[in-house]
């Protein structure tokens, strides 16, 4: 009888990294490992990392070091994976001796040979930087069955001048549009009812593979769909918003009234710093199209505070932007100098001191904003989609509305709530809690 050896896989970082996850997952199903969700059951742990910024960086350096202590128990090999791996694959070998084995994100078919060499004694390393998966790669989804995120590029093209994604990840390579529609109606097939399309930028979709479809034509196919209610665009550059796209999201009933928009920050001098093709006039022009076209959109966005040379007046400028901009969310993050990018020898380094002390402020503005958009819901009667219950009090249904997206925009929480996962329901907004609404089910 051959050995069961079981395998658990803990995700870090971003939803792209999610689809890796649950491409590896299906991997090594058919390569007769055992999955189990926890840790301290598992022959072999698989850590697929996340390397864009020094947070994260140091959150999967962290999480390998405790797993590592498992090696003491039951776990015989611990791997890493991912980007962090793709980008400093042997020097984390070097410097983590835990590590049995590695393999990039452009490695992920080396997954099983990399588990039976470790099982074997050996230190294997995959990091050859060809993306060899193909299209077709099956997944098993780690989100609820009723929701999943849907990858329809892989790269970047952006060059922007902070990022280090291009140089991890690779150019921008557009998926194909039948094999996008073939996993939307597999995923469909499967009780999947929301598709959160992904890549590191959407609205470039279709540019490079010669075939004449872009985005608004991916999403009127993706919506005629049967079996898929609501359709989400996620990490789309506010430069490439074209009015073919408003007019789709404005016609189409699946697409949610929703846009996340990198935006970044609001000064014009440190946009052109950051390799950003746009201006805040431009930005908050877009803001009031996109308000005009499509009522009620919900506005996501990410800003990043101590840029080099960004001086108090650029500061101040960013904040005037947030306080007209008004978006409904934002997540901030201070200037990580990453290595092998220009701006990390960009003249005018800002201090952590200070980059700390303007990351507070910052979102101190958009706080008292985003409460203001929080406070203006309630009352209002809103349809939403079961997600499961608490994992902290069980008697606390999650729900969430067009304008939340999994994992990042809260929940509206409803006590004693009875729905069937997966279900939409009514829901009369009654408050809020921090970022969280709070609600009723109304039956009818």
């Amino acid at each position: 009888m051959t050995e069961e050896i079981t395998v658990a896989l803990v995700s870090l970082g971003c939803a792209k990294n999610l689809v890796d996850s649950e491409m590896l997952s299906a991997l090594l199903v058919a390569e007769n490992f055992s999955l189990v969700t926890a840790v301290e059951d598992a022959d072999v742990i698989i850590v697929n990392t996340c390397g864009f910024i020094d947070s994260a960086k140091e959150e999967s350096i962290q999480t390998i070091l405790e797993l590592a202590e498992l090696k003491k128990k039951k776990c015989r090999a611990l791997i890493a994976a991912g980007c962090l791996v793709q980008r400093y694959g042997e020097e984390l070998r070097k410097e983590i001796p835990e590590i049995d084995g590695i393999f990039g994100i452009n490695d992920l078919q080396a997954a099983a040979e990399t588990i039976r060499r470790c099982l074997a004694g050996e230190r294997p390393a995959y990091l050859e930087g060809k993306y060899r998966l193909p299209e077709d790669a099956p997944r098993l989804l780690a989100t609820p069955r009723h929701t999943a995120y849907l990858k329809i590029a892989e790269g970047c093209d952006n060059k922007c001048t902070y990022c280090a994604i291009p140089a991890i990840r690779g150019p921008y390579r557009s998926r194909s549009f039948a094999s996008i529609l073939s996993e939307a109606e597999k995923l469909a097939r499967q009780g999947v009812r929301e598709l959160n399309l992904v890549a590191q930028d959407i609205t470039l979709y279709g540019k490079d593979i010669g075939e004449g479809k872009t985005l608004p034509e991916l999403l009127r196919s993706l919506s005629d769909i049967p079996g898929i209610a609501l359709i989400r665009l996620l990490y789309a550059y506010p430069e490439r918003i074209t009015p073919e796209l408003v007019d789709v999201m404005a016609a189409e009933e699946k697409i949610c009234a929703y846009l996340d928009l990198p935006i970044q920050h609001g000064s014009d001098p440190i946009l052109r710093r950051m390799g950003r093709k746009t201006t805040a006039k431009k930005l908050l022009e877009l803001i009031g199209r996109l308000r005009a076209a499509i009522p009620g959109i919900t506005l996501r966005s990410t800003i990043i505070v101590g840029f080099p040379g960004e001086t108090e007046d650029d500061f101040a400028r960013l904040l005037a932007f947030l306080e007209e901009a008004r978006l409904d969310r934002v997540g901030f993050f201070a200037y990580s100098q990453e290595e092998g990018t220009p701006a990390a020898s960009f003249p005018g380094q800002i201090s952590p001191e200070v980059k700390k002390e303007r990351l507070t402020v910052a979102i101190d503005k958009q706080s008292r904003i985003a409460a203001a958009k929080q406070k203006s819901l309630v009352g209002q009667r809103l349809q939403a989609l079961v997600d499961g219950r608490s994992a902290l009090d069980s008697n606390i249904l999650l729900l969430r509305s067009r304008g939340q997206a999994p994992e990042v925009d809260g929940y509206i929480r409803v006590e004693g709530g009875r729905a069937e996962y997966g279900s939409f329901v009514n829901v009369k907004i009654t408050g809020y809690d921090g970022y969280d609404l709070l609600g009723t089910i109304e039956t009818e």
